[in-house]
């Protein structure tokens, strides 16, 4: 028996945001309907459990211009809707929804604000962020190895003005130094 995984929800007028939270999903299958019917599937874990998502949407959809973006930890389905209205709810059986199903208060607006410019909005189009050099862990390592040559640099910069006069010694001295910081960061 397949299991559900936690599912969360937001919407515009044109647009609904689907986010199924499933880290390390495999063999995922995503079929969405101009209808409204929505299926996912796929395996995670060393086990492979099967998780499975089937309901039928509030109303029709456009499913050309509907994506989906696979993640490590999630899969974003962003399903546009055929007419710009405001859903009541994301399906069309009324009553309380699947206890997996949540509101993605992270992406919600309310109908009144969205014709606001908001900063917040998660709705960043066809932009490529993989173009964007936004840092990562590598990056830590070397503010560290900067960070102990500020450190170590300023104090054999003063001694080599009070006591000593060969700089040449002074900077290999440091470069030693940070790339000793660097070693016991990394390990």
């Amino acid at each position: 028996m397949s299991r559900h995984p936690t599912t969360k929800w937001a919407q515009r007028s044109d647009k609904a945001y689907i986010t199924i939270e499933l880290p390390d999903a495999k063999d995922v299958k995503l079929n969405l309907q101009p209808d409204g019917h929505f299926y996912f599937y796929a395996t995670s874990g060393a086990d492979n459990i099967p998780y499975e998502i089937d309901f039928e949407l509030f109303d029709k959809v456009n499913v050309e211009e509907s994506r989906a973006a696979i993640g490590l930890r999630n899969i974003c389905y962003l399903v546009k809707k055929a007419e710009k209205k405001w859903w009541s709810r994301l399906l069309k059986k009324e009553g309380r929804p699947p206890v997996f199903l949540k509101v993605d208060w992270d992406k919600w607006i309310d109908e009144d604000d969205e014709n606001e410019n908001r900063f917040g909005d998660t709705d960043f189009g066809d932009m490529d962020f993989s173009k964007l050099d936004m840092g990562g862990a590598d990056d830590e390592l070397e503010d560290d190895a900067a960070d102990a040559f500020d450190r170590d640099g300023d104090d054999e910069m003063e001694e080599t003005k009070a006591g000593s006069s060969n700089v040449e010694e002074s900077k290999e001295e440091v470069a030693q130094a940070a790339a000793t910081h660097e070693s016991e960061a990394k390990a």
